[in-house]
C-alpha cells in the first residue's frame, strides 16, 4: 500500500489514498478549512470498528436503522502530543437490539477485526460504550 502527500501552500496538503482518493489535510489549527492528521486518526478509527460492528449486526439480523460513532480522544501536553487515550462511543438506534449482540460485536472488533485499533495499541489506550435508543414503533403495526 502506497500513500502520498504533496504539499500545496500555507500548510495545506494534498493526500492522495491508496486507492486514488485525494482529500485536502490543513495543519494550520486557526484557519481549519479541512480536517486536520490528528483528526482523521480519530476518524480512521471510528470508521473501521464503525464498519465492522455494522456487519457484524447485519449478519447477526439486528434491525438497526441509525448507527453514529463518536470517538473521543484525550493528548498529551507535552511533544509530541499523542494521543494516550480514546473512546469509541455507539450509539444505535432500531427496534429490539439485543445488548449482548451488540457487545460481542464491539469485542469482535476491538481483538479481532479492527487494524486501526490494532495499530494503535498498547500505545492508546481505547475504551468503548455503546447506548441503545429503542425506534418507536408506529402505531397500527
Amino acid at each position: 500500500m502506497k500513500a502520498t502527500v504533496r504539499f500545496v501552500s500555507d500548510d495545506l496538503f494534498l493526500g492522495v489514498t491508496p486507492s486514488g482518493h485525494a482529500l485536502p489535510i490543513d495543519t494550520d489549527s486557526k484557519r481549519s478549512t479541512a480536517a486536520s492528521p490528528v483528526e482523521l486518526l480519530l476518524v480512521a478509527l471510528g470508521a473501521c470498528t464503525a464498519t465492522d460492528v455494522a456487519s457484524i449486526l447485519q449478519k447477526k439480523r439486528q434491525h438497526v436503522t441509525s448507527y453514529i460513532v463518536e470517538i473521543t480522544g484525550e493528548r498529551r501536553d507535552d511533544y509530541p502530543r499523542r494521543f494516550t487515550a480514546m473512546n469509541v462511543h455507539h450509539i444505535l438506534t432500531g427496534r429490539a437490539i439485543s445488548a449482548k449482540a451488540v457487545a460481542h460485536a464491539i469485542e469482535l472488533s476491538e481483538t479481532k477485526y479492527c487494524s486501526v485499533a490494532a495499530t494503535l495499541r498498547p500505545q492508546v489506550e481505547i475504551q468503548s460504550s455503546f447506548e441503545i435508543i429503542e425506534e418507536p414503533t408506529e402505531t397500527g403495526e
